[in-house]
């Protein structure tokens, strides 16, 4: 099946204090590119041209001053960094990454979607476990990366090899449990079967007042149609802090950035790699 994709580039970016006043943080330098460049390009190495992009109603003309249509070339020349068909939304209020997947629903039609937080950065285009996914799409798949400090994050639960349930922030947002029951932290990139939408229309909004996509995916483990599959090489998410921009840049030149890999054996669209990755 071919997929759809949808880049999450809304909300408020509060952690990153006084650079976000007036700019949308998917904006902001991350090396030599705009923050946003990164997750639009993992997709495309992904085989994923039809992308839509939703973000606040405060930044929207920005983006499309930046992206335009998808079709992205350096300044000065070269081989193009982008060859997407781009579309846009806007998200009014923020509402949580559910209300935003659930605003693709059109754009999807019949698709299976592949979902990436706009602030996600991974060394990896994790291209081979998107493709295989996509080639039949029956059920949702996550990645998980194993963190020093899961208490932070959510968390997936096995049992038996499987994925049973997620867990946010254990003790915390999820008291069923005291301890994360895994270190195995979810990350921003999902991929999800035509029926998500029918799955946000049973959510009820969290204790803050937002469509959780935690409850999306807890959703597709308590069915018995959820895989996780662990991210390959670094991932980091940019907008927590604004120190981190400026580490995040220099990983980027030092190793590279949504390569290709001994695991991704399906070939990367055009020379992207040479852009900004390393194979």
């Amino acid at each position: 099946m071919k997929a759809k994709g949808l880049i999450c580039a809304g909300g408020e970016a509060t952690r990153l204090g006084e650079l976000t006043r007036v700019a949308n943080k998917h904006l902001l330098p991350v090396g030599r590119w705009p923050m946003v460049y990164y997750p639009l390009q993992l997709l495309q190495c992904a085989g994923v041209r039809d992308v839509l992009l939703v973000t606040g109603k405060g930044h929207a003309g920005q983006m499309i001053d930046l992206l335009g249509d998808g079709q992205l070339t350096p300044r000065g020349g070269g081989d193009p960094i982008l060859d997407l068909d781009l579309t846009y939304k806007v998200q009014t209020e923020p509402g949580g990454i559910a209300q935003v997947v659930g605003m693709a629903r059109d754009f999807a039609g019949s698709d299976p979607l592949v979902v990436v937080l706009g602030d996600n950065v991974f060394e990896f285009a994790q291209s081979a476990a998107i493709m295989d996914w996509a080639a039949d799409a029956s059920g949702a798949q996550i990645f998980v990366k194993d963190v020093p400090d899961p208490a932070n994050f959510g968390v997936v639960v096995y049992e038996n090899g499987r994925v049973t349930d997620i867990v946010e922030k254990a003790g915390v947002v999820d008291t069923r449990y005291e301890a994360p029951p895994s270190s195995h932290a979810v990350v921003g990139l999902y991929c999800y079967p035509p029926d998500v939408f029918d799955v946000i229309t049973t959510l009820a909004p969290s204790s803050r007042g937002e469509l959780e996509i935690t409850d999306v995916n807890r959703y597709y483990a308590q069915a018995g149609r959820l895989d996780a599959r662990e991210v390959e090489g670094w991932w980091e998410d940019a907008g927590k802090h604004w120190e981190h921009l400026a580490e995040i840049g220099r990983r980027i030149e030092e190793t590279g950035v949504n390569k290709s890999s001994a695991r991704d054996h399906y070939p990367s669209p055009g020379d992207t790699s040479a852009q900004y990755g390393r194979s």
